[in-house]
C-alpha cells in the first residue's frame, strides 16, 4: 500500500494547520524532514514532539505527533505534523512529505483506509462528513449515535439473526430425513416479522431525520403587499428581505435559514401571487408555485386589515392539500378579513415565535428521540426500504417455494442489510461515498 499524505485543516490563514501522513513509510519520511533530539527508534507512539522541518531554503518550528499501527486513525502508521498557519507554508510542508515517498491522499482516503483496515463500518465513516457538514444540534445528536457505532451494532445483530435462520434452513435442506421442515419455516418467519419491526422502528425515524439533516423547508406565500418579506425579516430578526409599499417588490424567491430549538428551519420568501402580465414577475409567480408543491409546510399569509379579495381565495385553493398555517398580518391595525389564523404584526413582531413553534409541532411527527437511532442518511434508508420489501416477499414465498427457493431468498436479505455497514455495498458506491469526503480526511 502506498504511504499517502496531505493537508488536513482547511487552507487559509489561521493559528494552526495539520499535515497528516499514513502508511508504512510514514516515520521514514518523518525522519528525513523532521529534526529533534530524538532518533526514529526512541519515538514513542501518541507523544508530542517539537522540532524543525528543515526543507529547500526555510525552516519551521514545529510539532509531531506518531499513532503505531493498529493504534491510528487509519489503523496504519500515521504521523501528522502540526505547523504555523498560512497556506503558501503548509503547502511547501506537504510538498516536503510528496518529495519523500509520499502520495498526494484522496479525496476522503484516510477516512476509506480506515474502513478498508476495519478500523470503522462503512455507516460509521459516512457519519463523519455528516458530522462535519452538520448546521444544528439536532443533526449533531443524530450523526453522533452512528459515529457511535449504535446503528452498525443494531444491523449486526438483525444480521446475526438472519443467519442463525439461514442456518436452521440449511440443516433442513441437507438432512431432511432428521429435521422437519415446517419448524425451520416457523423459525425463519418468527426471525423475519422480529427483523421487519426492528427495521420498521428506523424507517419511521427517517421521517424526521430528513428533516433534522435537510431542515424544515417553509414557504412564506400570499399575494402582493400582505407583508410576507416583513414577515420573513421578522422571523430571521434582521432585515434580510426589502421591504417596500410597492406591489411586486419581491419578485423571485428568497430562502435563508435560522436554527430554532436545535432544529433547522429554511423560509422560503415568494413573490405575491396574483395576475400578471409582466414576464419577469410571472416567472417569480409560477416559482412561488412551485415552493408551495415543494415545501415541508406553507405559512400563508393575508392581510387581516382588509377583506379576502379573488387573489386570496386563489392562494386558498391552491393550499387546501398541503401543511399549512394561515397567518394574519396587520393586526395592529385591524382584523375584518374573517379567517381563523396566527394573528400577528410583523412590523411590530408580534406573534411571530409563535408561528416557529407551530412549524415545529406540526411538520415533526412525534417528540424526537434523541436516545434512540435517527436515521438521516438517504442510502441508509433505500437499504432498509429495500430490505422491508425482501422481507415481504420471503414471507409470501414461505406459503408454496422449496426450501432451497427460501434459503437463497433469505441470503439476499442478509447482504442487503450488509450494504448499510458496508460488508457487502458494491466497491463503486463505496468508492463514490468517500469521493465526497473533503481532502485530508
Amino acid at each position: 500500500m502506498d504511504t499517502i499524505a496531505q493537508i488536513s485543516t482547511p487552507l487559509g490563514s489561521g493559528g494552526i494547520s495539520v499535515i497528516r501522513i499514513s502508511g508504512k513509510k510514514s516515520l521514514e519520511i518523518a525522519k528525513a524532514i523532521f529534526s529533534f533530539k530524538k532518533t526514529v527508534e526512541q519515538v514513542m507512539p501518541r507523544y508530542m514532539y517539537f522540532g524543525n522541518i528543515n526543507y529547500k531554503d526555510f525552516t519551521e518550528q514545529c510539532l509531531m505527533v506518531y499513532f503505531k499501527a493498529p493504534f491510528s486513525y487509519t489503523g496504519e502508521d500515521v504521523v501528522e505534523f502540526q505547523c504555523h498557519g498560512g497556506e503558501y507554508l503548509t503547502t511547501q510542508i506537504l510538498n516536503a512529505c510528496l518529495d519523500n515517498g509520499a502520495r498526494l491522499a484522496e479525496n476522503g482516503e484516510f477516512t476509506k483506509q480506515a474502513f478498508v483496515n476495519g478500523k470503522i463500518s462503512l455507516d460509521e465513516a459516512e457519519s463523519v462528513i455528516d458530522m462535519i457538514n452538520a448546521t444544528s444540534d439536532a443533526e449533531l445528536k443524530a450523526t453522533s449515535k452512528v459515529l457511535k457505532g449504535e446503528l452498525y451494532k443494531t444491523i449486526k445483530n438483525l444480521q446475526q439473526n438472519v443467519k442463525d435462520a439461514i442456518v436452521n434452513l440449511e440443516v433442513s435442506i441437507d438432512y431432511p430425513e432428521h429435521d422437519d421442515e415446517a419448524l425451520g419455516i416457523d423459525n425463519l418467519e418468527k426471525v423475519l416479522n422480529q427483523t421487519k419491526q426492528e427495521l420498521l422502528k428506523l424507517e419511521k425515524s427517517a421521517q424526521n431525520g430528513s428533516m433534522i439533516k435537510s431542515g424544515i423547508n417553509v414557504a412564506i406565500v400570499g399575494k402582493p403587499n400582505v407583508g410576507k418579506s416583513s414577515l420573513l425579516n421578522a422571523l430571521l430578526g434582521e432585515e434580510r428581505a426589502i421591504v417596500t409599499s410597492i406591489k411586486g417588490t419581491t419578485r423571485d424567491t428568497l430562502k435563508e435559514t435560522i436554527n430554532y430549538k436545535g432544529l433547522k428551519i429554511n423560509f422560503i420568501d415568494t413573490a405575491g401571487i396574483h395576475e400578471s402580465v409582466d414576464e419577469v414577475e410571472k416567472i417569480g409567480i409560477d416559482r412561488a408555485k412551485e415552493s408551495i408543491s415543494q415545501a415541508d409546510i406553507v405559512l400563508a399569509v393575508f392581510d387581516a386589515s382588509e377583506k379576502l379579495e379573488q387573489e386570496d381565495e386563489q392562494i386558498l385553493e391552491l393550499i387546501k392539500d398541503c401543511k399549512n398555517i394561515i397567518v394574519l398580518n396587520k393586526t395592529d391595525i385591524n382584523n375584518v378579513c374573517g379567517l381563523c389564523g396566527i394573528e400577528i404584526s410583523a412590523k411590530n413582531n408580534t406573534n411571530v415565535e409563535e408561528i416557529k413553534e407551530q412549524i415545529i409541532n406540526k411538520t415533526i411527527t412525534e417528540k424526537i428521540d434523541f436516545s434512540g437511532l435517527i436515521i438521516t442518511n438517504q442510502r441508509h434508508l433505500e437499504a432498509i426500504k429495500q430490505a422491508l420489501e425482501k422481507i415481504d416477499n420471503i414471507l409470501k414465498e414461505c406459503e408454496f417455494q422449496t426450501l432451497d427457493i427460501i434459503d437463497m431468498l433469505t441470503k439476499d436479505l442478509w447482504q442487503t442489510l450488509g450494504k448499510i455497514t458496508g460488508e457487502t455495498e458494491n466497491e463503486d458506491i463505496i468508492s463514490g461515498i468517500f469521493a465526497k469526503f473533503c481532502l485530508g480526511k
